[in-house]
């Protein structure tokens, strides 16, 4: 697939809101490096697509199918992955700053050395999620799954742990 533009990508979302649909359609997508700020991709269907160093800080993506994509490296300051399925996806690098992760699916995901910081993570699963030397400091995980997650040098000052307690 040939690189989108954030002007198709304006117009696909354009597209869906006039026939009332409720996805987006884009697996598989090479979107690498583009200017995705504040974009509404919710529930959009973007398994397998090309992110790395893409901007979606403040985008909404909430319930959307990132199911092995590449963000590593993305700006994803402020963005909404609410009930998002990023299992398998690659976010190695991501600055996931203040982002709203509640509920969202990390299985198996890659997030070694991204900035969590302040990142609303309640009840997100990061079952054999690759956390390690990431930057978790007064990230929410209340209630989050961390089953044989790596967490090796990572930094936890003050992070809510899933058992409600606060890391010192």
């Amino acid at each position: 697939m040939a690189q989108l533009t954030r002007e198709d990508v304006e117009r696909l979302i354009a597209d869906r809101q006039a026939r009332g649909a409720l996805d987006l359609y884009l697996k598989g997508a090479d979107l690498e490096g583009l200017d995705l700020s504040g974009l509404d991709l919710h529930n959009a269907r973007l398994r397998q697509a090309k992110l790395h160093t893409a901007d979606l800080h403040e985008a909404n993506l909430s319930g959307a199918d990132l199911v092995e994509a590449d963000l590593s490296l993305c700006d994803l300051r402020k963005a909404d992955l609410y009930q998002a399925n990023l299992t398998g996806a690659d976010l190695t690098g991501a600055n996931l700053t203040f982002a709203h992760l509640a509920q969202a699916n990390f299985t198996a995901a890659l997030i070694c050395e991204a900035n969590l910081t302040f990142a609303d993570a309640r009840r997100a699963n990061f079952t054999l999620a690759d956390l390690g030397r990431s930057n978790l400091r007064e990230a929410k995980l209340n209630g989050a799954t961390l089953d044989q997650a790596d967490l090796a040098g990572a930094k936890l000052q003050g992070t809510f742990m899933p058992n409600g307690s606060r890391h010192e």
